[in-house]
């Protein structure tokens, strides 16, 4: 019992260490890819409002979009 709460304990030290380790040292690479996320929904949401638009004035054009994207 006591062998099995110490085990746990150090488990749990183990991983507040790994990540100490990876929100600390790598920091700046976790802050990049949050960035390069938040960036990549942004950009989807552009492509997105400008497809709705292009299908809402121009059904033929979008039909043209989305053949040239499946092929």
């Amino acid at each position: 019992m006591l062998r099995t709460l110490f085990t746990i304990g150090l488990l749990a030290l183990a991983g507040l260490v790994a990540l100490r380790l990876v929100f600390g040292l790598l920091g700046p690479l976790v802050s990049l890819l949050f960035w390069l996320v938040g960036l990549a929904v942004k950009v989807l949401l552009i492509g997105l409002v400008v497809y709705f638009v292009i299908r809402v004035f121009s059904p033929a054009t979008a039909e043209r979009i989305e053949r040239a994207i499946r092929d």
